[in-house]
């Protein structure tokens, strides 16, 4: 009877080894979220790519040795010159500061093309620098237009932007378009 109860406790580690070691298949982001979210984020095709490539890359490291997990972020740390978050992102980062997507990201300091008499989402605009901007959350109706003023669009957390036409105003919500 003892070799039984020796041979059916190893067969149930066995299979529970076996259970634990199963993982479910990497989803991608576009399956995970609605449309209207993923437009709330305002990634574009291959940033959507890229962060999908990183999450799987991380999801698959997860089961490897833990010298060999830890050393993956470095080595693209090093080797990549990080996420390219939105516009203004610069072209290159010293190493590890790309940590913090969307955290060093420059101001983009432009004039506009056109007259400012508000905004709302939907809203385009378009820089003097080439550049098109969607509003995509903010409402602001001015008492009267201003004139081509000059915009800065400010990097916020995880890739967001928002434009800012004037200091004392409140900020829209935008991604670019172009």
């Amino acid at each position: 009877m003892r070799p039984f109860k020796l041979a059916s406790v190893l067969l149930a580690l066995l299979v529970l080894s076996f259970a634990a070691q199963a993982r479910k298949p990497y989803v991608e982001i576009e399956r995970r979220l609605t449309p209207q979210q993923l437009q709330e984020v305002g990634l574009s095709e291959e940033q959507l790519a890229k962060l999908n490539r990183m999450l799987r890359d991380a999801d698959a490291s997860e089961g490897t040795a833990p010298g060999v997990a830890a050393a993956a972020p470095a080595e693209a740390a090093t080797n990549d010159a990080g996420p390219q978050v939105g516009a203004g992102a610069p072209r290159e980062r010293s190493p590890g500061a790309g940590q913090f997507i969307g955290l060093n990201d420059e101001p983009i300091k432009s004039r506009l093309k056109h007259d400012v008499a508000g905004w709302e989402p939907g809203t385009v605009f378009e820089l003097e620098n080439g550049q098109q901007w969607k509003v995509l959350k903010g409402r602001m109706s001015l008492k009267k237009p201003i004139p081509k003023p000059e915009i800065v669009v400010v990097p916020g957390v995880a890739g967001r932007w928002f434009l800012q036409v004037d200091e004392d105003m409140p900020k829209a919500r935008v991604y670019r378009i172009d």
